[in-house]
């Protein structure tokens, strides 16, 4: 990968829910490439879920510093970041208020005191985004699960963040839906600039993206890109994460990973 501007980083990060618990990270280090795709990885209990937390500032860090843009992310300014920054969840009906798909894109935005010139002309812009704008009256419980994500997605981008965090935003979906939103993700990425941040134990979903940061028991365990990282595949094996079925065939039949997707595969077979 080229040099980079690192979007968010992380400086000797430990961090416990309680005093009588074991540190959930411990001393953790990485960057985030700005406008790249950088998938967090590693099976339950890996610390993926609180690294999350902290970048958006619901928890804070016991020891490190956890940065965005060069600025430390503080108690007095954590209202300010967030503002950067915005978060789809494994289930997006959790996030959904409005009673339409309009007035949920919307919510966010009265939150944030947008008049409603300009909420008129964003929530129809942002669900164009996202190839949802002919479901603007739908009823949010109406859709699919994929389309539930992309309204989610909608709502972030509605209120122009730099950031979008996925956590496990892909668990729950059939693989058709899977696809197009990974698919989504890319254009995203490369249309508008966004920096995203996918949270999941998914292998599949991480070999899409730019860069890895691989998690073990609250710590970093491998960073890089994921060819160079799934090129190693026994150091993935020894944690408990097993490769993506497209990249064991291709270790099979090539003996290395030059790639990494099964549209990679097919292509080279």
């Amino acid at each position: 990968m080229d040099v980079q501007e690192n979007i968010i980083t992380f400086k000797q990060v430990s961090f416990k829910y309680n005093s009588d618990e074991s540190l959930a990270l411990n001393d953790v280090s990485f960057d985030i490439p700005k406008g790249k795709w950088t998938s967090i990885v590693g099976h339950n209990g890996s610390g993926k879920s609180t690294i999350a937390k902290l970048m958006v500032g619901i928890e804070s860090p016991l020891e490190g510093s956890v940065n965005l843009h060069d600025k430390m992310i503080t108690e007095e300014n954590k209202s300010k970041i967030r503002k950067h920054i915005g978060i789809v969840f494994q289930n997006p009906e959790n996030q959904f208020v409005g009673s339409t798909v309009e007035f949920d894109v919307a919510f966010g935005l009265e939150n944030n005191s947008v008049s409603y010139e300009d909420m008129h002309a964003l929530v129809p812009k942002a669900l164009e985004d996202v190839e949802m704008l002919d479901r603007l009256d739908y009823e949010p419980q109406s859709l699919s699960g994929g389309q539930k994500q992309r309204v989610a997605i909608a709502g972030v981008l509605a209120l122009n963040t730099d950031i979008i965090i996925l956590d496990e935003a892909t668990s729950m979906l059939d693989p058709e839906g899977r696809k197009e939103l990974i698919a989504l993700i890319h254009r995203l990425k490369d249309e508008k600039e966004v920096t995203i941040i996918s949270i999941t134990h998914d292998l599949t979903e991480a070999a899409e993206a730019d860069y890895l940061v691989v998690l073990n028991e609250g710590q970093v365990y491998q960073t890089g890109l994921p060819h160079e990282i799934f090129n190693d595949g026994n150091q993935l094996a020894q944690i408990g994460l097993d490769l993506p079925f497209s990249i064991r065939m291709h270790r099979a039949l090539v003996g290395c990973v030059d790639y990494i997707t099964y549209e990679g595969l097919v292509n080279k077979l």
